[in-house]
């Protein structure tokens, strides 16, 4: 990692390449260093764009400054700091300079603004997910406490890319000595912890004497379960509690590649190997936004979770009103639709990207919000805000609650489920496509697409905009009786992504996949 750190301080990107100027996606800015996409320059434009930010939207209370394990993710948060120091920005950092969650950053931010509302603050993270060691990522969180949405986003990468065309010049910053003597420290992991019990039912895990195991995978997620074990006084054993920026301690991924992927079970092997020493374990990426639940049957699909958490709730959280909504993503399982349906409640099906779900959590009229590839949050027991980004922590200790309380494993309960409401079959499969074709997605409409029926079945539905905002999911979603498709081009990669789901079985998810990928190729070739 040193030739990583090394590229990230001395190597100067060209703004004039695109793939080097700072670009944030659905995470914030993410890149390398070995490749000047990722480096000091880019922390500096990008931190000062956020200052610049904060004083065109009238935000005067703190900052909340966090970063997780990554080789990069200490020299990024250091630069970041001069920075906001220099702008004479109020900055808390954690009171040992160690590493931070980001659902802890999310709820810093809630608790400051609720009882400061005229001091509104917003945060910062350092990490690039669950994304291999040698790379990088930024991403800025404001005053809602949740991921920023395309306008602040757009903002700021452009004010920061106008800093990079200009040598830095208009960036202020002092000495990482000044900037420390300047930021004020915040015990990120006792104000979480503390207030855990008013989201997920503590005294019954407790209770239940569960035995549980946790590989925090070498991330941010090991202070906050060993505070958790101690304060709950849990059965709880932290598996691996190395932090390493090169991760030597992980398996690799499915592709040969080392990626801290809580969701894929190759990643998990380490925790997949002693599962049966556990009632229930569970695995978070380095920034602890997404969750991992291994049972007896094994890691659990995060679409199975996801209905399971919601079913959970709908019986287990009284004070919330019969009217909160419940939401995920277009590309989640069509489960939680029949849930949902069977129960009288409403769905809120959005985009894929969990800003989508921000407003509903921070505003209180959603009560749960999840996107297949294992991140979700949801409201306190009394219905108020918990995090309105990605919190793998509260997912996994309610696979707790809901093992303690029901006497069923997650994956026991979602074999329940299923001979409720039928039994989905799920693939996602990515099609090579050429960057011409890609924008094609963008000019599609039910009207040119002229489908009505799909592997067999009369199309319900055909949509490019999402049900529960309306707003554009940047590709299409065809939806039979017992099956759908969606399709949306990657924003990194030449390609596009099929997601389907069918309730009558492989082979009709083998049909539903073949028939949409014939068509996306008819209709992008025609546009």
């Amino acid at each position: 990692m040193e030739e990583v750190v090394k590229a990230f301080h001395e190597r100067h990107p060209d703004p004039g390449q695109a793939d080097q100027q700072v670009g944030f996606g659905t995470s914030g800015h993410r890149g390398s260093s070995l490749k000047g996409s990722f480096n000091a320059d880019h922390i500096l434009a990008i931190a000062q764009a956020v200052v610049d930010y904060r004083r065109m939207v009238g935000y005067t209370g703190q900052l909340f400054l966090g970063h997780d394990t990554h080789a990069l993710s200490r020299p990024a948060w250091e630069v970041a700091l001069r920075v906001l120091a220099g702008n004479g920005v109020d900055v808390r950092i954690a009171h040992d300079e160690g590493v931070v969650a980001t659902p802890l950053v999310s709820r810093a931010i809630l608790l400051h603004n609720a009882e400061q509302p005229e001091w509104l603050a917003d945060g910062l993270v350092i990490t690039p997910s669950h994304n291999p060691p040698e790379d990088g990522g930024i991403k800025y969180n404001p005053s809602h406490g949740g991921p920023a949405g395309t306008e602040a986003t757009a903002w700021i990468e452009h004010q920061a890319n106008r800093y990079l065309q200009g040598q830095l010049v208009g960036v202020e910053w002092v000495s990482l000595e000044r900037a420390r003597e300047l930021s004020r420290p915040y015990d990120y992991v006792a104000a979480y912890v503390a207030a855990l019990d008013q989201v997920v039912d503590m005294p019954a895990i407790a209770t239940a004497g569960l035995k549980l195991g946790v590989d925090p995978m070498g991330g941010t997620a090991l202070p906050v379960w060993q505070a958790v074990a101690e304060r709950f006084e849990l059965d709880l054993s932290i598996v691996n509690t190395e932090q390493d920026p090169s991760f030597v301690f992980m398996p690799p991924d499915h592709d040969g590649k080392i990626r801290m992927d809580c969701s894929s079970s190759a990643a998990m092997a380490n925790l997949l190997a002693i599962k049966d020493q556990f009632d229930l374990a569970f695995g978070n990426d380095p920034d602890a936004d997404r969750h991992g639940i291994v049972d007896a049957f094994g890691l659990m699909n995060p679409n199975h979770f996801l209905a399971v958490c919601i079913d959970y709730l709908l019986d287990h959280r009284p004070e919330w009103g019969s009217e909160l909504k419940f939401g995920k993503t277009l590309v989640s399982s069509s489960m939680i639709d029949r849930i949902l349906a069977s129960r009288g409640r409403e769905l809120h099906e959005v985009p894929v990207g969990f800003k989508w779900f921000v407003d509903g959590l921070h505003h209180g009229w959603l009560a749960f919000g999840g996107e297949e590839s294992a991140g979700a949050s949801f409201l306190t027991r009394s219905g108020q805000p918990w995090s309105t980004d990605k919190d793998g922590i509260i997912l996994c200790l309610l696979a707790a609650e809901i093992t303690a309380v029901t006497g069923k494993t997650p994956g026991e309960y979602y074999r329940e489920l299923v001979q409720r409401h039928g039994e989905p079959h799920y693939l996602r499969v990515d099609t090579p496509c050429a960057p011409e074709r890609k924008a094609a997605f963008k000019r599609l409409s039910p009207e040119n697409l002229a489908i009505d029926s799909l592997a067999g079945e009369p199309v319900r539905e055909v949509l490019t905009e999402a049900p529960g905002n309306q707003a554009p999911i940047g590709g299409v979603k065809v939806v039979t009786e017992k099956g759908w498709f969606a399709a949306r081009p990657s924003g990194t990669e030449a390609l596009y992504k099929v997601y389907a789901e069918s309730f009558k079985g492989e082979w009709h998810l083998e049909k539903l996949v073949g028939s949409a990928q014939t068509l996306m190729d008819q209709v992008l070739v025609a546009e």
